[in-house]
C-alpha cells in the first residue's frame, strides 16, 4: 500500500488528484457523521472514520482526531459517573433534538400527508406551504 502510494505521490498532477479526492470524501464522511450525532446510530463513528480517511493525507486532521478521540472518552467516563436523573436528561435532551430537527426538515409533514392528516403544527418552518 504504501508502495503505491509514493508512486502516486511522485506524479504531482495524479497527487494533486488522490489529495482532492480523499479529502472530499473524508470531508462528506465527516460532515455526515456530524449530522447524525444526535441520532440513534453510527454519528460519532462517521465522525472518526472521516477524520481517520482525512489524517491519512493531512496533519491537522490528526490532530482534530486525537483531540476529538480523547474528548469523547472523557465525555463517556463523565456520563457514565452520573446519576441516572443526569442521564435521562441528556437522554431527554437529545430527543428533543431529533424531533425539532425532523420537524424542521418536514419529516412530520410528509408522515401526516401519508396519515391523511392536515394538522398545521406538523408544517415545516423551513418547508412550510
Amino acid at each position: 500500500m504504501r508502495a503505491r502510494r509514493e508512486r502516486i505521490r511522485a506524479k504531482r498532477g495524479l497527487n494533486a488528484l488522490y489529495r482532492f479526492t480523499l479529502g472530499l470524501t473524508g470531508g462528506l464522511v465527516l460532515v455526515v457523521g456530524i449530522v447524525m450525532i444526535p441520532y440513534p446510530g453510527p454519528g460519532w463513528l462517521c465522525v472518526f472514520a472521516g477524520l481517520g480517511l482525512l489524517a491519512t493525507e493531512f496533519a491537522w486532521a490528526h490532530q482534530v482526531n486525537m483531540f476529538a478521540r480523547h474528548h469523547y472518552h472523557r465525555w463517556v467516563r463523565w456520563l457514565s459517573r452520573q446519576h441516572l436523573v443526569v442521564k435521562l436528561t441528556i437522554m431527554g435532551t437529545t430527543g428533543l433534538i431529533v424531533l425539532a430537527t425532523l420537524w424542521a426538515i418536514g419529516a412530520f409533514s410528509l408522515l401526516g400527508n401519508l396519515l391523511g392528516l392536515n394538522w398545521p403544527w406538523l408544517t415545516s418552518p423551513l418547508f412550510g406551504p
